[in-house]
């Protein structure tokens, strides 16, 4: 049993960051990819129905072209499956709301319709960990088709477009394969390559206070890595690069031990081996071999390899089938939180008489997050971003109207900044995606200025509100019970008999309990309705589990 801990103590436990919420990053190692992609999905079909002048039809092309923003980080194979699948579930949604726009007139009807596809998206997003940019594509583009004139008989004439937009998406999605095949599978083994090189510097230059988040860091970077080359099908490939992926976890691991005997300055020797390595797979270079280890380090790698052979693919499929089912399982509960943010933003912008409550839908859904901190910072993030994002946009309108290709072009452009600018930071990104949205609009005709802005604050404002309140009257209050779970899982692989660490399997299931215990404290650590945290028990657990990957598995 667990008692909750009284209310004012839950509002000194959780913050509500400003500064790290506004805090810029480095730019994105990937940025560019989904960047092209849209860009190039985009203007196929905008400059097409340009040529046959049907810009009228833009919505409906472009529901299924954004999907080239998904799966960047699969493998190529992988990659075909996922996208097929978000094609299919933004085609489906999309005409769910085109039917709900065709069948009534009642907005509050529409809202509701729109709000509820906003939860189904979150769940699918979460359960499936698509990634980026998850739900809030999937709702913007689906709460937009709600809201346009609609007949019926001509819905299967627009979801028809929609399907072929996303035809377009999946092919600019394979095409860089065709390329380079293994690109995906070399950037996932360079991150890991690059956590075990910051973690060699941070035991080098003995930054007690930081190893535990590098540590951590690292476990999930290089989990990341294995389920990637697990869901390759080269295998010729997949040989060179799990050599190296195993090379990096041997660092790992000595950087993790309680006294490496390894001295510093061949850490921080090691750590430039690693980078330079990881600069090599990411610039497409033929495939580095690690150079000699010591015959403990050697034998245990091999062991390390024979086991990913003689194990291959069951670990993977058995921990994404186990994570998939926990998710969906309570799916339902986000369903609930964020159709209900979502409704009741939209219903409050109806009410307040703004011609567009289904922005207020998108930012409520965008606002949602994992715990109450991290809803907090995404709607002051989408509140910064969005006010920036209208200035943008009146500065724009001049261009934008100088004709339809000027818009497309503008639209576009703005596209492919989002793509750079929101791997720094949300708000960042939201600046730029704000004259899209609005932009989008004018396709179907040009509207005031003035209008458009006015819509577009009142309803971010109003989203975003309702989306957070959502969050603090809907708590997650199964957060605590997760890290129990997790704890007892974590501390269950920890003590098999050393035998069973031998097995490829089981090590990946113990890096992986890591990854998600710590995973699962953060969020409920961010969620102001939950019993306190066990914090003691919780650092003595993946203390131990990351000495026990430390171990040669020989």
């Amino acid at each position: 049993m667990t008692s909750a801990i009284p209310f004012d103590q839950h509002l000194r436990r959780v913050r509500m960051p400003v500064r790290s919420a506004l805090r810029l990053r480095p730019l994105g190692d990937i940025w560019h990819k989904p960047a092209l992609s849209s860009v190039a999905a985009l203007a196929l079909v905008l400059f097409a129905l340009l040529a046959i002048g049907r810009l009228d039809l833009v919505l409906y092309a472009a529901t299924g072209a954004m999907c080239a923003l998904y799966g960047h980080g699969l493998p190529y194979a992988a990659r075909a499956k996922a996208l097929a699948w978000t094609v299919l579930g933004m085609v489906s949604s999309v005409g769910v709301a085109l039917v709900a726009a065709a069948l009534t007139d009642s907005i509050a009807i529409r809202v509701a319709v729109a709000a509820l596809l906003a939860g189904l998206h979150k769940a699918a997003c979460d359960a499936t960990r698509i990634g980026p940019p998850a739900n809030v594509v999937l709702t913007f583009m689906t709460a937009s088709a709600a809201f346009v004139p609609q007949r019926l008989s001509d819905v299967p004439a627009h979801v028809g477009i929609a399907l072929l937009g996303g035809a377009v998406a999946w092919a600019v999605g394979m095409a860089p394969g065709l390329v380079r095949p293994d690109g995906p599978e070399r950037i996932a083994v360079a991150r890991a390559l690059e956590s075990a090189a910051r973690l060699l510097r941070a035991r080098a230059d003995d930054q007690d206070d930081d190893l535990h988040q590098v540590r951590n860091a690292a476990a999930a970077t290089v989990n990341a890595a294995w389920q990637t080359l697990l869901h390759s099908p080269a295998a010729d490939r997949r040989q060179g690069l799990r050599r190296l992926l195993v090379r990096a976890e041997s660092a790992a691991a000595r950087a993790s031990a309680d006294s490496p005997t390894t001295p510093a300055r061949a850490l921080a020797a090691d750590a430039d081996v690693l980078l330079s390595h990881a600069h090599e797979l990411r610039r497409g270079r033929p495939l580095p071999e690690p150079s000699a280890a010591d015959p403990r380090t050697a034998a245990a790698e091999q062991a390390e390899l024979a086991g990913v052979a003689s194990e291959e693919g069951v670990p993977a499929q058995g921990t994404a089938f186990r994570r998939f089912l926990m998710d969906m399982a309570r799916g339902w509960r986000v369903v609930m939180r964020v159709s209900a943010g979502a409704g009741v933003a939209g219903w409050a912008s109806m009410a307040l008489g703004v011609g567009r409550p289904y922005w207020a839908v998108v930012t409520a859904a965008a606002v949602f997050a994992a715990s109450t901190t991290l809803s907090w910072s995404r709607a002051l993030q989408r509140v910064v971003g969005n006010l920036l994002g209208v200035a943008l946009f009146t500065l724009l309108a001049p261009v934008t109207r100088l004709g339809a290709l000027a818009l497309i072009v503008t639209v576009l452009a703005m596209q492919f900044v989002t793509e750079a600018a929101i791997t720094r930071n949300y708000w960042l990104g939201s600046v730029f995606v704000t004259p899209i949205a609005i932009s989008m609009t004018e396709f179907a005709g040009v509207q005031p200025v003035s209008v458009l802005v006015a819509d577009r604050w009142v309803d971010t404002c109003v989203g975003a509100v309702a989306g957070l309140l959502a969050c603090v009257l809907l708590p997650d209050r199964r957060a605590a019970q997760r890290v129990r779970d997790g704890l007892d899982r974590l501390e269950r692989a920890v003590a098999e008999p050393p035998s069973a660490m031998q097995k490829r399997a089981a090590r990946d299931r113990l890096r992986a309990d890591l990854v998600e215990l710590r995973e699962a404290a953060d969020l409920a650590a961010g969620e102001w309705w939950s019993a306190a945290l066990p914090q003691e028990r919780i650092a003595a657990a993946e203390r131990a589990g990351h000495h026990r990957l430390a171990e040669p598995a020989t």
